[in-house]
């Protein structure tokens, strides 16, 4: 595995994890680097990752059901959700990763964490997301400058 992968599998777990038991974020990515050891770049990156997200994960949603509407979000795996949440946030908000790769990476995530319709289904729902790429950055930035 590629090692920006490897950070954002990281990120992955710890967010899924969070989804689904609201333990405390640095406590869990804590323990998921202690597991799984990153070098200090990739490790900022997966960290970059995590709280990068997770103030904007209503937002998230909110842009998820709006332009891919036919897959309500609290009804998506948690793995399918976070996994989409990721990469919107990178092309999004972060916007250092390329659209083409941020796409790549999730799908090689729903590869490796999800079932066996999830990297077509998170290449659908990227790519609606994709076609409304600007509005979507504008309606993030707003949120994660506050």
């Amino acid at each position: 595995m590629k090692s920006r992968t490897r950070a954002r599998s990281l990120a992955l777990q710890v967010l899924y994890e969070i989804d689904l038991t609201q333990h405390p974020p640095a406590d869990v990515l804590r323990q998921r680097l202690e597991e799984n050891p990153l070098s200090d770049d990739l490790a900022e990156f997966s960290r970059q990752i995590v709280f990068g997200v997770l103030p904007l994960i209503q937002e998230l949603d909110h842009v998820i059901a709006k332009y891919a509407p036919e897959w309500p979000v609290d009804q998506l795996a948690a793995i399918d959700r976070n996994i989409l949440r990721i990469s919107a946030w990178e092309f999004a908000v972060q916007r250092e990763t390329p659209v083409k790769v941020a796409i790549n990476e999730a799908v090689e995530l729903a590869k490796l964490f999800g079932s066996d319709s999830t990297p077509r289904f998170v290449n659908g729902v990227l790519g609606s997301l994709v076609a409304h790429q600007n509005e979507i950055t504008q309606r993030l930035q707003s949120f994660s400058q506050d």
